[in-house]
């Protein structure tokens, strides 16, 4: 049963790969280039994003972007009210984050309190010169302050409603979808 079909899409694959494109090229106008460049996705799609932002960057660059993972569980101020999750990798180049600008890649921008743990654990392995935030999806409601440097799509939506990335790393397809919110049993 597909647990989707409700929701209707926002963004396509074409879609996602243009404004991953757009992404890349406004990191290397901001950065100068992207010589210090280090992206780390938050795992599990921004990994993907991460990735294939790399790949895009290498193409606008030619020079390889380095592109790694940071898990973020253990920094999460909600641990106490979900149940046990698994830890994901973080894997942080080899050149490390000391002195480097730092982007964070991530699907969706909510609350700002994954953006918040994803700093509270940059802390724990390096000093970068700078961080910055690329989301595929901003879909607003922050209860922190925090904002996107790079955004593929500002989505305003009600707390009565969901924003679901697929990829096709993890979901087979590229699609975003909006949807209504699941009452909880």
């Amino acid at each position: 049963m597909d647990t989707h079909s409700d929701a209707r899409p926002v963004l396509e694959g074409p879609d996602i790969a243009r404004v991953l494109t757009r992404i890349a090229h406004e990191i290397v106008e901001r950065a100068k280039g992207a010589d210090d460049v280090v992206l780390l996705g938050i795992p599990t799609r921004g990994v993907f994003l991460a990735q294939r932002l790399a790949a895009k960057l290498e193409q606008v660059t030619e020079r390889k972007v380095p592109a790694g993972s940071l898990d973020i569980t253990m920094y999460r101020d909600d641990l106490r009210m979900h149940p046990p999750r698994a830890l994901a990798r973080t894997e942080i180049p080899g050149d490390g984050i000391d002195g480097r600008l730092v982007v964070l890649v991530d699907d969706v921008l909510f609350s700002g309190r994954t953006i918040r743990a994803a700093l509270d654990a940059l802390n724990d392995i390096g000093r970068p010169r700078a961080v910055q935030l690329a989301v595929l999806v901003d879909r607003g409601h922050r209860e922190l302050p925090i904002r996107a440097d790079y955004v593929g799509k500002n989505l305003p939506t009600s707390l009565r409603e969901t924003v679901k990335v697929l990829l096709a790393e993890e979901d087979g397809r590229d699609t975003v979808l909006l949807g209504a919110k699941q009452p909880s049993p």
